[in-house]
C-alpha cells in the first residue's frame, strides 16, 4: 500500500483549506505540510495495525502483520503453524537412559523453561533435542528457513 498519496491528498486539504485565509495562513499551512507528513505516516501506520489487531482476532488459525517495507507498509496473512502432537506413548522397552551433567545455571534455565511451558523437564529436554536434531537433518528452524551460514525468515514482536 502507498501511503504517499494518502499524505499528500491530507497535505493539499490543508492547503486549500488555508487558501480561505489569505497569503499569510497558506505559507504557515505550507510549513505545516511539511511537518505534518511524518506524524500522518506514523498515525496511518498505526490505524493498520489496528485493523491487523482486528482482523486478527477473526480469523480461526492465523493472523495478519502489518510489516513495512521502505516506507509503506503491507498487510501479511501468518498461518499459524498446528501446535505439535504429543508424543506417542513410549512402550517400556522403547527409551534410553542418559546421564548428562550441566552448569547449574543451565540446569536453573532449563527448569524454568520447561515450568514456563507447563511440562517436565524430561519432555522439555527431548523436544528441544528433537528440533536440534531436524536443524541439523533439514533446513527448516522456527519460522525462519536456514541455508548454510544464511538464515532467511520473519520475526514477530
Amino acid at each position: 500500500m502507498q501511503m504517499s498519496q494518502f499524505i499528500e491528498g491530507l497535505q493539499e486539504d490543508l492547503q486549500e483549506l488555508a487558501a480561505i485565509g489569505g497569503e499569510d495562513l497558506m505559507r504557515s499551512a505550507q510549513q505545516l505540510a511539511g511537518a505534518v507528513k511524518q506524524s500522518a505516516r506514523l498515525r496511518l501506520i498505526d490505524a493498520l495495525t489496528q485493523a491487523a489487531l482486528e482482523l486478527s482476532e477473526q480469523l480461526p488459525n492465523g493472523h495478519v502483520d502489518v510489516r513495512v517495507a521502505g516506507q509503506d507498509p503491507q498487510f501479511v496473512f501468518v498461518q499459524e503453524q498446528q501446535e505439535e502432537p504429543p508424543a506417542p506413548p513410549v512402550a517400556e522397552g522403547d527409551h534410553a537412559r542418559i546421564t548428562l551433567r550441566l552448569p547449574e545455571s543451565l540446569k536453573a534455565s532449563i527448569e524454568a523453561a520447561a515450568a514456563q511451558e507447563g511440562v517436565s523437564v524430561n519432555t522439555w529436554l527431548v523436544r528441544a533435542l528433537t528440533r536440534a536434531v531436524h536443524i541439523q537433518s533439514g533446513s527448516q528452524w522456527g519460522g525462519f528457513t536456514r541455508t548454510g551460514k544464511r538464515i532467511t525468515g520473519y520475526s514477530q514482536a
